[in-house]
């Protein structure tokens, strides 16, 4: 993949991704190649705020290539590779990808084992950014956060500049809980904070690199005397009788005054910058009082003064009043000299490493692994981004799982498990879900034979040339135009639903989806303008297909270029030429579509007949459930309490075929429970319920737990019926024996 050394010629495919991911397909027959990704399990150092970066480095395009080998030659290392990727990749294989780079970008990295440390009590402010790699915005971004966090990395003893990796799916669950459900999120988090806190919202007019480190001094200025961090010096104005003093204390040490206008952050910007030198001390002052000014020889604003060691001062001459001119005199004068900083550690190479083995497929067919790979994302980890669904919300996820199981056309495990959820959210008499019951049977914890959903990340012709480049976004739009598709060529698959006879049905459904719950906002927000502009045209099950098809290519126009954009797979119109010649034509010189040959393309791309298992998770394996499983215990959460999320705090929900006629068992328990709370022992009550209820749950689901509820009550019913039963024979049985005396 070296520039100038590709042996794989890459044709230009289908590009995709909601405002994010592009998301071309490869060319048949691509050579194998293998991507060397520098892996960082971040930890704390000797226990400091100090955090090493939690993710790996994605290298550029050219990075880490390798010639292929003979077949002769590579057999074996072939062989010795693929062990290496099971031991090292494992189910996490393409799963997180990297937007910053360990030990190159000042950007601290944080993860679900981290960010509450580093956070938490913490002597520096801290600004984060909570990103998802697949994002299209956020790979645009990520250039003004590095340069952010390289720009103000002298300012890391009072304020630090991070992020954390929402599409890594161990950090679900510490993402839900600071209630991150759009990319990118920006948090504060003041020093010296004890208590749990979600942090708080960037509230700038933009996030211009400029406008944010503007706000990042706004905010040290907000934290009170007591709380702001020990190394943050005072950022307040002084007056000119403090000036004086300066000028006749002979401290030893330099002095430099900036004076500048009320609204300037010049003379802050500069005070912070000088934070990690010894031998000076920087302050500000306003341009108030201007006989002193003129005193000093200041004609104009921004303007430093200086006071020597030795008591002399005088004006700083430099070639243009800007912060970068001010701060790099002051740090080259002499005996100023530069403490040591606590910046991010750098990975080790040796030991961190993870290998990606790239895979062969053909862009005329499509993967069932991206489909399946793409419902996971969305199901256990997009969608878990939320605590509870409930109204409108609710309403949009009922929606569309009933799309996605009656349209969907993989492999019967999956599709019986999407049948299963959609039957389950149909009857649940609950207008407020909690998403852990729902993962709860997603993750098939009732162990139901027959229901399958891969918990492994594995693109194929979703794959990127770097791993933070297509993936979710591009398996989103596969499976959105295949369900199009579906609903055009078996319109009975809707009957009953509530959707049949409406050519909108999938589309509608999809836009209320990314709408609501797409992690993108501002991917989003395009995708609705678009909708907004002519989705009402759509009159024919047909035509949904074809105008989800031209509003792709547009956001292709769009996105050419962009940062999110594979440069292996560029953003082109597709189907290209050599995919489908028929649906192209030239009119009056201009390349034109040939729609109605489009509409049979795309019918025929995305049919089942054209679906591949290739590279397919084995459905079934009992390894893949206990991976899952021990990365649901690992990557669990924590609550505002500092505890672990568990699945203590879920309803107790049971499917209503499971349930019977005992549907209104939920709802009698909590009026129960509503009128014990407000009796005068109420208080107590709600106590000792939070008490027994953890203890009650200990190993157990709320499925499983319910089903013990049902199973209990159904055996005291029985009971009760029998007792009832030999109590009435018992007293036939003495009638009939009594006999009176004579």
């Amino acid at each position: 993949m070296g520039a100038g050394r590709e042996e794989r010629r890459v044709v230009p495919g289908k590009t995709s991704g909601f405002g994010g991911g592009a998301s071309a397909q490869g060319r048949t027959g691509a050579r194998k190649h293998v991507m060397a990704v520098a892996r960082v399990k971040g930890q704390r150092a000797g226990g400091t705020p100090n955090m090493a970066a939690a993710r790996a480095v994605a290298r550029g395009p050219g990075a880490d290539a390798r010639r292929p080998l003979s077949p002769q030659a590579a057999r074996g290392p072939r062989l010795l590779l693929l062990l290496a990727v099971v031991a090292a990749v494992g189910p996490q294989e393409g799963g997180g990808a990297r937007l910053y780079r360990v030990g190159e970008d000042a950007v601290w990295l944080l993860d679900s084992g981290s960010v509450r440390s580093a956070t938490g009590n913490s002597s520096a402010a801290w600004l984060v950014q909570f990103h998802s790699s697949w994002c299209g915005h956020c790979i645009g971004y990520a250039p003004t956060w590095r340069a952010l966090a390289a720009d103000v990395r002298d300012w890391a003893a009072a304020i630090r500049v991070a992020a954390l990796d929402c599409a890594e799916e161990k950090n679900q669950d510490v993402c839900r809980t600071y209630d991150i459900h759009f990319y990118p999120t920006f948090r504060y988090f003041r020093a010296f904070t004890k208590e749990f806190t979600t942090g708080e919202n960037f509230k700038g007019p933009d996030r211009e690199l400029r406008t944010v480190r503007q706000t990042m001094i706004d905010f040290l200025q907000n934290h009170t005397e007591g709380s702001r961090p020990p190394a943050c010096p005072p950022l307040d104005p002084i007056q000119s009788s403090d000036i004086l003093s300066f000028m006749d204390s002979h401290s030893g040490q330099y002095h430099a005054v900036v004076f500048e206008s009320n609204g300037s952050y010049v003379g802050r910007e500069v005070i912070l910058d000088l934070i990690p030198y010894d031998n000076i001390m920087v302050s500000r002052a306003l341009d108030t009082d201007k006989a002193f000014l003129g005193t000093l020889g200041i004609s104009s604003v921004p303007s430093c003064y200086l006071i020597y060691p030795n008591g002399s001062h005088g004006l700083v001459n430099v070639a243009k009043p800007l912060r970068s001119f001010f701060s790099s005199y002051l740090k080259s004068l002499p005996d100023v000299r530069k403490k040591s900083l606590s910046l991010p550690e750098k990975p080790n190479k040796e030991e961190n490493s993870e290998v990606v083995i790239w895979k062969e497929f053909d862009r005329a067919k499509l993967y069932t692994a991206d489909l399946e790979s793409g419902l996971h994302y969305l199901l256990r980890v997009e969608l878990a981004a939320h605590r509870s669904l409930a109204g409108a919300q609710l309403k949009t996820f009922k929606d569309f799982v009933t799309v996605i199981a009656k349209l969907f056309p993989g492999r019967p495990p999956v599709k019986k498990l999407l049948e299963t959820l959609h039957e389950w959210l149909a009857n649940l008499p609950l207008d407020k879900i909690p998403y852990n019951a729902i993962l709860d049977l997603v993750n098939n914890k009732m162990q139901i034979s027959g229901l399958f959903l891969t918990s492994h990340i594995t693109w194929v012709g979703c794959q990127g040339s770097r791993l933070e480049l297509r993936g979710y976004p591009c398996s989103l739009w596969k499976l959105f135009h295949t369900l199009t598709v579906q609903a055009s060529t078996h319109p009975e698959a809707l009957v009953g639903t509530g959707f049949e006879g409406d050519p909108q049905a999938v589309l509608q459904t999809m836009r209320r989806y990314i709408r609501t719950f797409f992690g993108c906002k501002e991917c989003g927000e395009h995708f609705e303008e678009m909708a907004k502009e002519s989705m009402d045209s759509v009159k024919t099950a047909d035509q949904a297909v074809l105008w989800l098809w031209r509003k792709h290519n547009m956001v292709n126009s769009r996105l050419a270029g962009h940062l999110s954009e594979d440069p292996k797979f560029p953003k082109v119109p597709w189907p290209t030429p050599d995919l489908c010649p028929v649906c192209h034509e030239e009119i009056k010189g201009l390349d034109s579509w040939d729609e109605e040959q489009v509409l049979v393309f795309l019918k025929q791309h995305y049919s089942r007949d054209n679906l591949v298992d290739t590279y397919s998770v084995d459905q079934g394996s009992p390894g893949e459930w206990e991976g899952m499983g021990r990365r649901q215990e690992e990557g669990k959460g924590l609550n505002p309490s500092g505890k672990a999320w568990g699945h203590q705090d879920t309803e107790s929900l049971r499917p209503a075929h499971i349930l019977g006629p005992r549907t209104d068992l939920s709802k009698s328990l909590h009026h129960r429970l509503d009128l014990r709370l407000q009796s005068p022992q109420g208080p107590q009550t709600l106590e000792e319920a939070k008490a027994v209820v953890p203890f009650l749950g200990v190993g157990f689901s709320s499925l499983d737990m319910s089903l013990c509820v049902v199973l209990y009550v159904a055996s005291s019913l029985f009971l009760m019926i029998m007792y009832f039963f030999f109590r009435v024979r018992s007293k036939r049985w003495k009638v009939r024996l009594y006999h009176p005396a004579v």
